[in-house]
Formats: structure tokens, C-alpha cells, sequence
């Protein structure tokens, strides 16, 4: 018995895969879309705070710098002693 045409048939199997790709891509009609979350609008927002905030410290840094500036012992010690209480 003899066999007659063994080997590759005209069959590839990239282009079968190829076409697949390209029919699926084709079917699938993609937009490009953005979201902006609800954290990244408060940021936006906070940027606004950034003004304020700096505003506040060019105030303290001429208090310091003109000898006014009081510390108030008792709030920093409160503070300091809240802080090692809840990180520990």
C-alpha cells in the first residue's frame, strides 16, 4: 500500500488564527473612554485647599522669623500623647 502526499496539506494554522483575530476585532467596534473616579475629583478640589495651606505657613514662617510665634505645651503634649496611643 502506498501513501501518497504525506506532509503539509496548504494548511496553515497562523493564518487560521490571523483570520479569527481579524474577524473578532472586526465584530468588536472599540471607543476609547475616561472615567474620572470620585477620589481623583476630590484631589482636583484639594488642589484648591494647596493655596490656603500655603498661605497659613508663609503666616507662621514670618512669626517664627519675627520672634511671635507661641507653642501652646499642653496641645503638643495631648498630641504626642494621642499619637503613641493609637500606633502602637
Amino acid at each position: 500500500m502506498k501513501i501518497h502526499h504525506i506532509g503539509p496539506m496548504s494548511v496553515n494554522p497562523y493564518q487560521r488564527q490571523l483570520a479569527k483575530t481579524e474577524r473578532l476585532a472586526a465584530g468588536k467596534a472599540s471607543s476609547d473612554k475616561v472615567e474620572i473616579s470620585k477620589e481623583a475629583k476630590e484631589l482636583q478640589e484639594a488642589a484648591g485647599w494647596e493655596q490656603a495651606r500655603q498661605a497659613k505657613l508663609e503666616e507662621l514662617r514670618q512669626q517664627i522669623e519675627s520672634g511671635t510665634y507661641q507653642v501652646d505645651p499642653k496641645a503638643v503634649a495631648k498630641r504626642m500623647i494621642d499619637y503613641y496611643r493609637n500606633n502602637r
